[in-house]
């Protein structure tokens, strides 16, 4: 039988990674900036990163992930894995919520059945769909039952509780937040900041800063001057390298910077007639130059990816290798699809039609916004019509690529603690993110058993098979690994710990 056990002292002296450290002097508001507004305080609802981080300050979950990407506990203070298809959690005793009501097994069960419910349509519901059944075996204990083993199920563990008796009284709690985290919600105004305050019922006790502002400034730039002006006490990733470059030689801040754990990608849409071939995805993927996107417009922040698995992860491959920038190879590759210029005007024809694209991101992000252009220009010198459509982040996430109404979309993805994270939801048959609507049975085969698996060698080799193949296939093409950056203020009075994931605990005086 395995076991883990941590004491709430045991946690706080706990360092699992070398802490990016430094001792401030005074104020008890901390105030962040970030790119964008939260779509729900409902922590099993959050699509954005916001949202996420945001959540994370308010809820708790049965486990917390330290900036080592390491489970240990948070409102479980231990559990038991008697055999590969059960967990038993024990919950802390006399644990409340924000509003003083009690937080038992209940809640649990509550959370878990409606995340794995089919008709509650949450978003990572893919993550959790090997539990088949939770239960509360009494008031302090819970208990998982699996389909199959699932190697990532403790990472993703840290889901938000919340509280069954108010969200089935109708309090609605994407608006209403109640949670049983370090921080509770006190206003929102949409488009302009969250304020939250310190919550005294966490189980270890209100953290040392009394309240956190989360301002919302779409522009990267104004959010880094808003910085530099004394406006903002922490800023973080996504932020322009010209601003980075600068901050980094102010010694007014601390920083951090370090490989972050998402990707910038082209999603595909494989549903779209123009993009259901294979070869006319690989012929787009040698339009993307880049290493001048990642080294000129991203001035090395990112690093050059070659394929869907980060370079940090226990799974990387060298070997394995998506297409690399080569316009000529690309114009044969449509020349042999029927696209040729036979018009002598410059733009590639099939049946009377031009070859034409559209390429889209949203306007919150510069960097994605130049990236795009650029790209524009190389299509069309390939002899490709490509029109460049920038939305606000709202507009081109939930209304446009979460509809499959697009062609080719820039966008990213965070928060990849296990390979998992971004390729079993997304990229098989049916996955509740695939929204590119890609099927291929032997790579939904290989994510099935990379999960099912408790062996770390065999899951490797099962990511990379699936990893080879969609480096052909391409319904994502990744253009960069990302790179993370945070930037504070020397004033705020805690030791300042940062994690890859951007989640902002170690803001408020608890370290890992």
């Amino acid at each position: 039988m395995k076991s883990f056990l941590l004491t709430t002292s045991a946690i706080v002296a706990l360092s699992f990674m070398p802490a990016h450290m430094v001792m401030a002097q005074d104020a008890q508001t901390v105030v962040v900036g970030t790119d964008v507004d939260a779509g729900t305080l409902d922590p099993r609802l959050t699509r954005d990163t916001t949202a996420s981080r945001t959540a994370d300050l308010i809820y708790a979950g049965l486990v917390h992930i330290t900036p080592a990407l390491e489970p240990v506990p948070d409102l479980a203070e231990s559990w038991e894995n008697p055999d590969p298809q059960t967990f038993i959690f024990k919950l802390r005793p006399d644990l409340k919520f924000s509003d003083g009501s009690p937080l038992t097994a209940d809640d649990v069960v509550f959370t878990y059945t409606t995340l794995i419910d089919p008709d509650f349509n949450a978003p990572a519901r893919a993550l959790y769909t090997p539990i088949t059944a939770v239960e509360a075996v009494d008031p302090l204990t819970v208990k998982f039952t699996l389909s199959a083993p699932y190697a990532p199920l403790l990472s993703y563990l840290d889901v938000g509780i919340v509280p069954k008796a108010l969200v089935e009284g109708g309090t609605d709690i994407a608006l209403n937040p109640i949670g049983a985290g370090p921080m509770k919600l006190v206003s929102w105004n949409r488009g302009s900041e969250i304020a939250l305050e310190a919550n005294a019922n966490y189980w270890r006790g209100a953290p040392e800063i009394e309240n956190v502002t989360i301002k919302i400034i779409g522009d990267n730039s104004a959010r880094a001057q808003a910085f530099e002006a004394g406006d903002l006490d922490v800023i973080q990733s996504p932020l322009s390298p010209q601003d980075i470059e600068r901050l980094k030689g102010d010694d007014r801040f601390g920083n951090v910077i370090t490989a972050g754990l998402g990707v910038n990608y082209l999603n595909f849409n494989t549903k779209d007639p123009l993009l259901s071939d294979p070869k006319m995805r690989q012929a787009f993927a040698m339009l993307v130059d880049q290493d001048t996107i990642v080294n000129d417009i991203y001035q090395g922040v990112d690093q050059v990816a070659h394929s869907i698995i980060l370079p940090s992860s226990w799974a990387y491959s060298d070997t394995i290798s998506q297409p690399t920038f080569n316009i000529e190879g690309a114009i044969a590759l449509f020349n042999e699809l029927g696209w040729t210029d036979s018009n002598g005007d410059g733009v590639l024809d099939k049946d009377g039609k031009d070859l034409a694209v559209t390429l889209a991101t949203h306007s919150e992000d510069p960097n994605r916004v130049q990236t795009v252009e650029y790209m524009q220009a190389i299509f069309e010198s390939a002899g490709v019509k490509a029109t460049a459509q920038i939305s606000d982040w709202p507009s081109f996430s939930t209304n446009y690529v979460q509809k499959s109404m697009h062609q080719i979309a820039l966008l990213g993805w965070l928060n990849i603690v296990d390979p998992d994270r971004l390729m079993f939801a997304q990229l098989t048959t049916g996955g509740s993110t695939n929204w590119g609507g890609y099927s291929n049975p032997e790579v939904d085969t290989l994510l099935q058993n990379g999960r099912s698996t408790l062996d770390q060698a065999q899951r490797a080799k099962d990511y990379q098979a699936a990893a080879t193949i969609l480096a052909q296939d391409l319904p994502y093409y990744i253009v960069s690994a990302q790179g993370y950056q945070m930037f504070y203020s020397k004033d705020i009075p805690v030791t300042v710990q940062a994690t890859p994931r951007g989640n902002l605990r170690g803001l408020i005086g608890f370290t890992d």
